[in-house]
């Protein structure tokens, strides 16, 4: 499929766009009955694929550039969006598991380079009762304190049936009710629906449906979801991943593609632990047809992710757009000097002692917010409703350890260099059929020392492409036959930005692709094999993973659409 070519520069091209009339399959204003039998059948399949309609539309839009003058974010203005780099999991002393103050993640946020984070105690009968309310004076404070910081109020719902998610709304006077509200109708642990039962799933997609309604009714300005940890258990089947997606796509928008805990998989004296304490074994509860490699991480990676033709290529295959994340997850953190404070009682009070000065944590498994991982939004503003929109729109790239500095990816009809132009990452590009398409990725390389106090170094990029073959017949399907790597690129220079071209051809189907990276020093061939994924990332073995020795960089998919 398709040709690459680096380039050590990029070029503006003051040229036109071919080919950029909208085709009447893909102009909804044509009404169907005026279409041919050929484009009435094409646009049908189409919108079953998730690729036409009001959600596509939203994603095909590159909004104006914001101003330039705002000071927030890393690489402001790249590509037409301000990248503002965060966490969506992090825990204080308001989780049984927990100890920090809200203001103490928050500080080291803002200190480690983030931009946004979200507070997300574990649901749970005291945290219903008492902690929802209680944390949110604090979160307020550190607010007002931390003005370079946009700090949101979610929670870590124990879903009915399966595993864990952030849940997390725009701030406002009821961002504690409806979370209280939705806790205590919706929680697993809460309403004692953890056994993957048809009645607990329903009870999940009933409190996803729930959120969405929270914002139709105007009660929050915005509501999200992502799926934490999917694979760590193995008890989020495909099915339950497609309905919580189907239920709403506006609030149930993801996944973690590589989930916190990274320091777990240190080599240690005591012989350590797993990557994302990623060391589990099939239950009574797991999907089955998980093969036994899913329960560990892969390059730092969930296996859902880091499988080319695995689970997440089966989604984007479907045309379900379906963002992946990277985070902390947070609780007690590794080479830290605190523990709880005397007098504890968490059931009584909701929250733990303040953390008083305690021995070097040296078998924490955790990392402070923006330490190691780094969610990267594409938003229009520095403020919070932008941060959710670019979530929501897929605009995000995560990394590890600072691998990179910055990026922008986007597919382009062929030869177009306008600095504007293209589709970003999360959109869908719509070409007419036999139009010439290419991805360019511009990559601003580390320059500074990471939090392990060395410069990154990228050694190579991988396109991934996979053709749109539409709703799967079994929705317990996780796996993408034509998903595939179709070019690497190898990165000789250390230093500055390094530009990649890779050509599609001509676009006669549609298809999807995805962007990664990685510093070379870990790699194996892909779970299917070297023909799909010669040198992906190797799985993680328990007490032996230094995570500083393994880096990868992923950016969500961009779908093409021709007609």
């Amino acid at each position: 499929m398709g040709h690459g070519h680096p380039h050590p520069h990029h070029h503006d091209l003051d040229q036109g766009t071919a080919d950029a009339d909208v085709p009447p399959v893909l102009d909804l204003s044509v009404p169907d009955a005026e279409l041919s039998p050929a484009d009435a059948s094409r646009r049908g399949f189409l919108r079953r694929a998730g690729l036409l309609g009001a959600g596509a539309a939203a994603a095909t839009s590159v909004l104006a550039a914001p101003d330039a003058a705002h000071a927030h974010g890393h690489h402001g203005g790249r590509g037409g969006y301000r990248w503002l780099a965060g966490d969506h999991h992090i825990h204080t002393q308001y989780s049984s598991d927990g100890q920090y103050r809200v203001i103490d993640q928050a500080r080291h946020a803002h200190a480690y380079g983030l931009d946004w984070m979200v507070i997300t105690d574990h649901g749970g009968a005291a945290h219903a009762r008492i902690g929802v309310e209680k944390v949110n004076p604090d979160i307020r404070a550190a607010r007002d304190e931390l003005r370079g910081l946009l700090i949101y109020q979610g929670l870590e719902w124990n879903i009915p049936a399966a595993e864990h998610a952030t849940v997390f709304v725009h701030p406002g006077r009821n961002e504690v009710a409806v979370l209280k509200e939705f806790e205590n109708a919706y929680d697993g642990s809460v309403k004692g629906a953890g056994d993957s039962t048809p009645a607990n799933e329903a009870l999940a997609i009933a409190g996803i449906k729930f959120l969405g309604e929270q914002v139709r009714r105007r009660r929050v300005e915005g509501a999200l979801f992502l799926a934490n940890h999917p694979a760590r258990r193995g008890i989020d089947s495909p099915h339950e991943i497609r309905a919580w997606r189907d239920a709403d796509p506006s609030v149930a928008i993801g996944m973690e593609g590589a989930p916190g805990h990274q320091a777990a998989g240190l080599p240690r004296p005591t012989g350590g632990r797993a990557r994302g304490y990623y060391d589990n074994n099939p239950s009574p509860g797991s999907f089955a047809g998980y093969p036994l490699e899913s329960y560990r991480t892969w390059g730092g990676f969930d296996w859902m992710t880091a499988t080319v033709g695995g689970l997440w290529d089966s989604l984007l295959a479907e045309g379900k757009p379906w963002w992946i994340s990277a985070n902390s997850d947070s609780h007690v953190n590794h080479l830290d000097t605190s523990r709880r404070g005397p007098g504890t009682d968490f059931e009584r009070d909701g929250r733990h002692a303040d953390p008083v000065y305690g021995p070097v944590l040296t078998d924490a498994g955790d990392y402070w917010p923006g330490q190691y991982s780094r969610t990267h939004v594409g938003a229009t503003s520095f403020d919070h409703r932008a941060v959710m929109d670019g979530l929501r729109a897929g605009r995000v790239w995560v990394d590890h350890g600072g691998l990179i500095g910055g990026l922008d990816v986007r597919a382009r009809h062929e030869g177009d260099r306008r600095g504007h132009s293209g589709t970003p990452l999360g959109g869908v590009m719509r070409v007419r059929r036999g139009a010439k398409v290419e991805v360019t990725i511009d990559i601003d390389l580390a320059t500074t020392p990471n939090w392990s106090q060395f410069v990154p170094r990228l050694a190579r990029v991988d396109v991934i492409a996979g053709q749109v073959t539409g709703p799967v017949a079994d929705r317990d399907t996780f796996t993408a036959p034509t998903a595939r790597v179709v070019k690497s690129f190898e990165v000789g220079e250390a230093t500055g930005r390094v530009s990649f071209t890779y050509s599609f051809g001509r676009a006669g189907e549609p298809f999807y692709f995805r962007i990664r990276g990685t510093d070379g020093k870990r790699g194996a061939p892909g779970l299917m094999g070297a023909a799909v994924d010669p040198a992906g990332p190797a799985l993680d073995v328990a007490g032996a993973a230094d995570p500083w020795e393994d880096l990868w960089f992923y950016a969500n998919p961009i779908w093409v659409l021709p007609s």
